[in-house]
């Protein structure tokens, strides 16, 4: 069976994204704002949520068509082929977003679907009441410009909830975004992995992940498991898939700190939770003491900002002691994020490259050296 597949992510990595599908065997990839679509049979879609590092969800792409009014909207989701995905006893929620449509209300536009879903299923399996009591198969629509996608989430939980961050410090940068910047970064694995703002660890872990070629989703379930038109053999080979493909004789090492010891505690125990924490040093230190080791290095680091001035001159001091203790060494590259717009200014040095993201709500820029 072909799917036509779309995966949300993060403003700003689509790029990244779109290589990722194309490495695990996605077709036909086209790129738009903050989502990448592509196409894939079963092992692809399986393959997919065990194995993007940078994808939001997995999703199937049931179908797309213009939505001026609720009629438009009732008849275009009443030819789509749910039945090929729903079955009588499936459960099938609705809930999606809408923007710069004529058809803004949430709740209105959720009754609709809702409704031309029950009325399409209704005539295909000749009952009038669906008890919903079988595995869940979310709908999700999205209606921007009056133009509406119809999709079903196969990935349940977020991606970026990979199972091994249980707890996490006050804003922690969120797993599929690390693994972006780890991307952009280009870390090997034969790289030496430096955070010196390391929080609860998820820059070193997903680096780590990276650098071992350790697919993100192995080690937790998706909802798609439970459906029957996917055969639970897919999910178990693509998982033995990505088992085979670790590189266990990789020389990376990642090393870490933070000047606040619960972090390091979190940073260690979550480390573990990944299975991971033979590749992980991690201290307590103040960044003002920070030093690499011998050999390439690269350092990603997210240090702590705020939105208030006083947090603002706060980042500022510790940005000035960056620039003096991040010494440019031949062959070390640095990564950092701020939402600072002067940010080089604080540093002392100008990056070689610039490239914006948006960590949660806030509009970051990642400052890039590497020459």
């Amino acid at each position: 069976m072909k799917f036509q597949l779309t995966a949300p992510c993060h403003f700003g990595l689509e790029s990244v994204l779109s290589s990722e599908i194309r490495r695990i065997g996605g077709e036909d990839v086209r790129v738009s704002d903050g989502r990448v679509t592509f196409s894939g049979d079963e092992s692809i879609l399986a393959r997919a949520n065990i194995c993007l590092r940078t994808a939001e969800r997995v999703q199937i792409l049931l179908g797309e068509f213009d939505a001026f009014s609720f009629e438009d909207l009732f008849q275009g989701v009443k030819k789509l082929p749910l039945e090929d995905y729903i079955g009588k006893k499936d459960a099938f929620p609705v809930k999606g977003w809408s923007l710069n449509s004529q058809l803004h209300s949430i709740p209105d536009c959720q009754k609709i679907i809702k409704k031309a879903m029950v009325n399409r299923l209704s005539e295909v399996y000749g009952i009038s009441w669906f008890e919903e009591s079988g595995p869940v198969h979310q709908i999700e629509f999205g209606i921007h410009k009056n133009h509406c996608l119809i999709m079903l989430d196969t990935s349940g939980v977020g991606l970026h909830k990979r199972g091994y961050r249980r707890n996490s410090v006050i804003a922690p940068i969120k797993e599929t975004l690390a693994a972006g910047i780890i991307d952009l970064a280009r870390v090997y694995p034969d790289s030496a992995l430096y955070d010196p703002f390391c929080g609860s660890g998820t820059l070193l872990i997903e680096g780590t992940l990276h650098a071992m070629k350790i697919a993100p989703g192995l080690r937790r379930p998706f909802a798609a498991e439970k459906w029957d038109f996917i055969p639970a053999k897919i999910w178990q080979q693509e998982r033995q898939r990505a088992f085979d493909l670790i590189d266990r004789s990789a020389s990376f090492a990642a090393y870490g700190s933070d000047i606040d010891p619960e972090a390091v505690e979190l940073t260690q125990h979550n480390a573990k939770q990944a299975g991971v924490s033979s590749r992980i040093h991690v201290e307590q230190r103040d960044v003002k003491d920070f030093a690499m080791n011998e050999g390439k290095g690269v350092l990603i680091c997210n240090p702590p900002y705020g939105e208030r001035l006083l947090d603002v001159q706060e980042a500022r001091k510790i940005y000035r002691t960056m620039g003096k203790v991040f010494d440019p060494r031949e062959k070390d590259r640095f990564y950092i994020i701020s939402p600072d717009e002067d940010f080089e200014t604080y540093f002392g040095r100008k990056a070689d490259k610039r490239r914006k993201l948006y960590n949660g709500m806030i509009k970051c820029q990642v400052y890039m050296y590497f020459k």
